[in-house]
């Protein structure tokens, strides 16, 4: 088998996620040091909410690589050598702890400013993303490009999931307008998201620019395993100076996920691991290759079927 190990997201949050992890003490030390990094009880947000409190986008993507990293501290002495890491997003800096290219506590900090930074990017309101399912991503560009020349207002193409679908985000104005187009056009679904910001948006640009002096200071190390960045499609490069600028565009700029597992697939991925809160990568990762077996873990009850797909995929 060839592993690769993936992180959630935002949006894969839930109250009591990480909880029943408590009996190991993996899981307990990270949780304590979240507490001790941040300086608040960010496991008492993540086991006991309340559900307002955690879907704050600076309070949830510190707690989302808490549990990612809480998790895959438990499971990785099962796991045989991951050959790639790669994160959704704010999943990118689980991926870079795990790869040994940053602490995890100097990441914590970064995504709680990172998500304040967000959040603060665009009043409430202003912003909005939407899914737009079973539409080409050539047509909605399309579509995109000629409202942004018509109101002079942003709307970009945030994540591409996966072939089916897409999410855009940008001004509320012109993600309203766009959304009839889209169905105008073919889409057999399109959604409005429950966010609080216009994520991987032109509009982000305030925010990546706050956190630049940040992401500099990181004390960062080359990655021991392959990270493949959701800007470039590319695993990290050998220096380390070169991360702050990958993590800095990123805020907005598109996540190419489809291409993102098609490159794993490409290089020899048979068999691909989700750690932490919900199973959305797992659940693309079905639409967008054959090639790769994925599964994921997050319940402490699950350890048995991780098992039993770990010696399957070995025999």
């Amino acid at each position: 088998m060839k592993l690769a190990v993936v992180f959630p997201g935002q949006g894969s949050q839930r109250v009591g996620m990480g909880q029943d992890w408590l009996q190991q003490p993996a899981a307990r030390e990270v949780f304590a040091e979240a507490d001790s990094a941040l300086g608040f009880p960010l496991s008492k947000l993540c086991f006991e909410g309340p559900e307002e409190e955690l879907k704050l986008t600076a309070n949830q993507q510190p707690a989302l690589l808490t549990v990612s990293w809480a998790l895959y501290n438990c499971v990785r002495g099962l796991l045989p050598p991951v050959h790639y890491f790669a994160g959704h997003s704010l999943g990118e800096y689980s991926a870079l702890v795990a790869a040994g290219a940053l602490p995890f506590a100097d990441a914590l900090t970064t995504v709680r400013e990172r998500g304040r930074l967000m959040q603060v990017a665009v009043a409430p309101g202003e912003g909005a993303m939407a899914a737009v399912m079973g539409l080409d991503a050539g047509r909605i560009a399309e579509i995109n490009a000629a409202l942004q020349h018509e109101l002079n207002i942003v709307i970009d193409i945030a994540n591409y999931n996966n072939p089916e679908q897409i999410v855009v985000s940008g001004a509320a104005a012109a993600v309203a307008q766009a959304i009839p187009l889209y169905q105008q056009a073919g889409a057999k679904r399109v959604i409005e998201l429950p966010v609080s910001a216009p994520f991987h948006s032109a509009l982000m640009v305030p925010a990546a620019d706050g956190l630049k002096p940040r992401l500099q200071a990181l004390p960062f190390a080359a990655t021991q395993v392959p990270v493949i960045a959701n800007l470039t499609v590319q695993p990290y490069p050998v220096d380390p100076a070169q991360y702050p600028l990958l993590l800095h565009a990123q805020i907005f700029n598109p996540v190419r996920w489809t291409e993102s597992v098609q490159y794993m697939a490409a290089s020899g991925v048979t068999h691909m691991l989700e750690v932490g809160a919900g199973k959305v990568l797992r659940m693309l990762a079905v639409k967008i290759t054959k090639d790769i077996k994925p599964t994921n873990i997050e319940y402490s009850n699950e350890l048995d079927q991780l098992k039993a797909w770990l010696a399957e995929a070995q025999a």
